[in-house]
């Protein structure tokens, strides 16, 4: 990214409204506001001059004032399965990274919220580096509109998971008008119900998004069937409570008629055992809730390991006896960077190693 590119307005920060205003300010009909937002948001345009029915003179003045990307992609990753990751590296030099999976009937993409996260799972690569700051809701559209360029002809975007780097629900301000940016009629048409936001589990934040009226997928990172396990691995639930985080899950099911999701990630001999999926089945006893059960993806840096494949299936089975639905999630992207952040961290570690031998050379 050039530094003229850096000074420019983020195209994706606009409202349909910003747009017809400057148009207005620039003395350009209307009805041109229609045309360049469908080919941003619905035609798939990576640049402006892309824009084939505009004056050559509108999109110099386009170019001249906004950037339709402002992310500069650092690594594109493809795993034999057809999963792409991409890194992407901000204006300021902050990295994040985001996915698309492919599978028989449906193309999902997973989208970050934040730079890092403050949230501290002991399991999870995105914490390692602690948080630096939300994104913007231009830097979340950026996202999913770079990954839906990656689609084929015939493939069509069916669904966002915000499971990436960060926790979504700490940034519902700028993560929600970008939500309604893909919702919207003029936008992809993506129906909510096909967008699920994970959370780690915070209770005033789950109430705040249930009085939305919006009725998304809600996946709660539960990973402990008691307080003090998932105190131990998700220290936040020191200041909330399983008790507490299920009363709100309840709250949201009451208010948006949505099935909520627990994650549940099994790390081998620490909450992977025959009494953690009893306790685990006990707390689902009477809800309607559905257990993602997510094998450990090994990372390098973290003291955890994936269970073996028998005891995965036993905790599985154990499970749905109790009545308890539950999915053991397939692993995507497993020959790249697969974990969650784990992309990110990699970059920044050889950035930190290239900078020491700098050091130790001079």
């Amino acid at each position: 990214m050039t530094s003229t590119d850096s000074a420019l307005t983020p195209f994706l920060s606009l409202s349909r409204d910003d747009l017809i205003l400057w148009l207005k300010d620039v003395g350009v009909p209307a009805y041109r506001g229609n045309q360049i937002w469908s080919w941003v948001h619905q035609n798939c345009a990576s640049s402006f001059d892309e824009m084939s029915n505009l004056p050559q003179e509108l999109r110099d003045r386009l170019k001249s004032s906004f950037t339709l990307f402002q992310m500069e992609p650092l690594k594109h990753q493809k795993a034999k399965d057809n999963t792409e990751k991409l890194l992407l590296r901000l204006r300021d030099g902050e990295e994040i990274e985001c996915v698309l999976m492919r599978e028989t009937n449906r193309r999902t993409i997973c989208i970050s919220t934040q730079v890092g996260c403050a949230m501290g799972c002991t399991f999870c690569a995105s914490g390692l580096l602690g948080l630096n700051r939300n994104l913007a809701k231009a830097e979340i559209l950026e996202q999913i509109y770079r990954l839906d360029r990656l689609l084929k002809a015939d493939e069509r975007l069916t669904n966002i998971v915000v499971m990436g780097i960060g926790e979504p629900l700490a940034n519902l301000k700028e993560l929600l008008p970008a939500l309604s940016t893909v919702h919207a009629e003029e936008g992809m048409n993506l129906g909510v119900r096909r967008v699920t936001i994970s959370t780690v589990g915070l209770p005033g934040k789950i109430e705040e998004l249930a009085d939305t009226g919006l009725p998304y997928n809600l996946a709660i990172s539960l990973h402990a069937p008691n307080d003090s396990l998932r105190t131990e691995i998700v220290p936040v639930n020191k200041n909330i409570g399983v008790e507490k985080l299920l009363a709100a899950a309840d709250l949201y099911f009451e208010k948006t008629g949505r099935r909520v999701s627990y994650e549940y990630i099994l790390l081998g001999s620490i909450n992977d055992r025959p009494v953690h999926a009893q306790q685990l089945a006990a707390l689902m006893k009477g809800r309607n809730a559905h257990v993602n059960l997510i094998p450990m993806n090994d990372v390098a840096e973290l003291p955890f390991h994936s269970p073996s494949a028998p005891r995965t299936k036993e905790f599985e089975r154990l499970l749905k006896e109790a009545g308890v639905n539950a999915t053991v999630r397939k692993r995507k992207g497993a020959d790249i960077d697969a974990a969650c952040g784990q992309l990110r961290l990699n970059e920044q570690k050889q950035k930190a190693d290239g900078a020491q031998i700098v050091t130790l050379k001079t």
